[in-house]
C-alpha cells in the first residue's frame, strides 16, 4: 500500500528541504525524498550545498583566512605570530563537524514541522486521475497531488580530465585533502575554482588556474572583474584565460596538464593535485522525465514558467534544475514561492533581486544589472562608485581593496544594479537587495543615515557619487 500526501518533494537540498518545511507550515501533508549519502554512507539531508558545497567551503575559507591573517596581516597590528602551523586534518574535521551538525538540524526541523523523510531515489511513475505516483528505489511508492522537483545539480564532467578521487578531483575531493599540496592546478576560474584556490593558496599551495573563457568573471561588472583579477594576481595566483585543455596524464607523484594558451601555443603544467571546477549541470537523472512528458530545455534543465510550474499539471521544479543562477538562496526562495502557490497563497521570486556572492578575499557581490548589460540593452543610466580605501572602518580593519558601485536609471534614478568588491561584500549587498526590492532610488540611499565608522558608509558615498556629490573623496 502506498502512502498519500498533499505534496512530495524530491530532493532535500536548500530548495527541497525549505519547500517541504514551508508546505508543512501551511498545513499540507508533506514528504521529502532524498538519496544523498554522507561520508559514512548514511543518509544526509541538505544536498550539495550543505554536504559538499556552500557550508563546508565557507568553513575552510574561514579557517584558511584566519591562518593568513595570523601569518601575514597581524604584524601590522603589533601582533607577533612566530612559528605558526596548520593542522589540515583538524581543519577538515572541524568542517565535517559543522556539516554533521547542520544535517542533523534539518532532520530536527523536519520532525518539528511534521515533514516525513524518505531515503531513496525518486521517480515519477505517472498519474491516477489527479494524483501522482512516485516510486522510490527500495520499491516503496508514495502518492500526492503536487510534486516539487528539487534535485539540484552535479559537477560538469571534463572528458580530458577524468576524476580519480585522489590526484584529480572535483569540488568534493578538494574539500577533503589530508595535507596542503605544494602545487595545485585548477581547471576553471569561476566561483568554485577561485574559492577553492583561495583556501589552499592561503595554506601554502602554489595555485594555477586555467580558464577557458578569454574574459575573467564575464558575469560580473567589468570594473569589478578587472579589480578582482588584479587582487588575485597580487596574491600570486596564476590565472590563465582562454586556456584549452588537451589532456591530463598522471604518474605516481604528479599530474601533468597539457593545454593551449589564448594564442594556441602548447603549454604544460605539472601539479601535485588537480581540481576540475568547470561548472555544474542540472540533475534530472532517474526522474523518468521523458516517459512522463516532463519537458527539458537544450541545457537539460526542466522547463518552467515564472512561478516554477513545469509542463506537467501540479508538478513544479526549483533551484539548480531550472533556469536562473545556481545559487542556494535562489533555490530556497523558489521553494517558498511554490509552497505558497500550492497552498493557494501569493508567492513570488524576482530573479533580478537574487544576489551573487563570491567568498574570496576580497569578497565579490552584486545584484541587478551590470553596465555591460545596460549598454547592450540601450538603457540610459548613471553610475557612481566609492573606494574602501577612503573609508575609516576599512582602514582600521586593514582591508581597503575594492569599491562599491551603484548604477541608477538616468531618468528615474531607480537603482538598477549594485556591485561590490571588498571587505564583507556578502553582508553589504543585502542593503542593496532591500533597496531594490522597494524600488529605491540612489537618492533614497544617499539620504539614509549610515553609522560611522562603518563599511556601510561606502554604500552611502557610492549613492552620493551617482550625482557626483561624494563627501570624502
Amino acid at each position: 500500500m502506498s502512502k498519500s500526501f498533499d505534496v512530495v518533494v524530491i530532493g532535500a537540498g536548500p530548495g527541497g528541504y525549505v519547500a517541504a518545511i514551508r508546505c508543512a507550515q501551511l498545513g499540507l501533508t508533506t514528504v521529502c525524498v532524498d538519496d544523498w549519502k554522507g561520508t559514512q554512507g548514511k543518509p544526509s539531508l541538505g544536498g550539495t550545498c550543505l554536504n559538499v558545497g556552500c557550508i563546508p567551503s565557507k568553513a575552510l575559507l574561514e579557517s584558511s583566512e584566519n591562518f593568513e591573517r595570523l601569518t601575514h596581516d597581524f604584524a601590522a597590528h603589533g601582533i607577533c605570530a612566530e612559528n605558526a602551523s596548520v593542522d589540515v586534518q583538524k581543519m577538515v574535521a572541524r568542517k565535517n563537524k559543522i556539516v554533521s551538525d547542520f544535517t542533523l538540524g534539518i532532520s530536527q526541523l523536519f520532525k518539528k514541522n511534521k515533514v516525513d523523510s524518505l531515503h531513496g531515489r525518486a521517480q515519477l511513475l505517472g498519474r491516477d486521475g489527479d494524483v501522482w505516483r512516485v516510486g522510490i528505489t527500495d520499491g516503496e511508492e508514495v502518492r500526492a497531488k503536487h510534486i516539487i522537483v528539487a534535485t539540484g545539480s552535479t559537477s560538469r564532467i571534463l572528458q580530458q580530465a577524468p576524476l580519480d578521487g585522489m590526484q584529480v578531483v572535483d569540488n568534493v575531493g578538494a574539500l577533503s585533502f589530508s595535507e596542503t599540496p605544494k602545487r595545485l592546478a585548477i581547471i576553471g576560474a569561476g566561483v568554485i575554482g577561485l574559492e577553492l584556490g583561495s583556501v589552499w593558496r592561503r595554506l601554502g599551495a602554489e595555485v594555477t588556474l586555467l580558464e577557458a573563457s578569454p574574459v575573467f568573471l564575464p558575469a560580473a561588472d567589468e570594473q569589478v572583474a578587472k579589480e578582482a583579477l588584479r587582487a588575485f594576481t597580487k596574491q600570486k595566483q596564476a590565472i590563465h584565460l582562454g586556456a584549452q585543455i588537451d589532456g591530463v596524464t598522471q604518474s605516481a607523484e604528479s599530474v601533468k596538464i597539457n593545454w593551449r594558451d589564448m594564442q594556441g601555443a602548447a603549454q604544460e603544467l605539472v601539479a601535485d593535485k588537480l581540481i576540475v571546477a568547470v561548472g555544474r549541470v542540472p540533475n534530472t537523472q532517474g526522474l523518468n522525465a521523458e516517459a512522463v512528458g516532463l519537458k527539458l530545455d537544450a541545457a537539460g534543465r526542466i522547463e518552467v514558467d515564472d512561478h516554477c510550474r513545469t509542463s506537467l499539471p501540479h508538478v513544479y521544479a526549483v533551484g539548480d534544475v531550472v533556469r536562473g543562477p545556481m545559487l542556494a538562496h535562489k533555490a530556497s526562495e523558489e521553494g517558498v514561492m511554490v509552497a505558497e502557490l500550492i497552498a493557494g497563497e501569493m508567492g513570488c521570486c524576482d530573479l533580478n533581486l537574487v544576489p551573487n556572492v563570491m567568498y574570496t578575499a576580497p569578497e565579490i557581490a552584486w545584484v541587478g544589472k551590470t553596465e555591460q548589460q545596460l549598454k547592450a540593452a540601450g538603457v540610459a543610466y548613471k553610475a557612481g562608485q566609492f573606494p574602501f580605501l577612503a573609508n575609516g572602518r576599512a582602514r582600521a580593519l586593514g582591508d581597503t581593496t575594492g569599491f562599491i558601485k551603484i548604477i541608477a536609471d538616468a531618468n528615474t534614478d531607480r537603482i538598477l544594479g549594485v556591485h561590490i568588491i571588498g571587505p564583507m561584500a556578502s553582508e553589504l549587498i543585502q542593503q542593496a537587495v532591500l533597496a531594490m526590492a522597494f524600488s529605491a532610488s540612489s537618492e533614497d540611499l544617499a539620504r539614509t543615515v549610515h553609522a560611522h565608522p562603518s563599511l556601510a558608509e561606502v554604500m552611502h558615498e557610492a549613492a552620493l557619487a551617482v550625482d557626483k556629490r561624494t563627501i570624502h573623496i
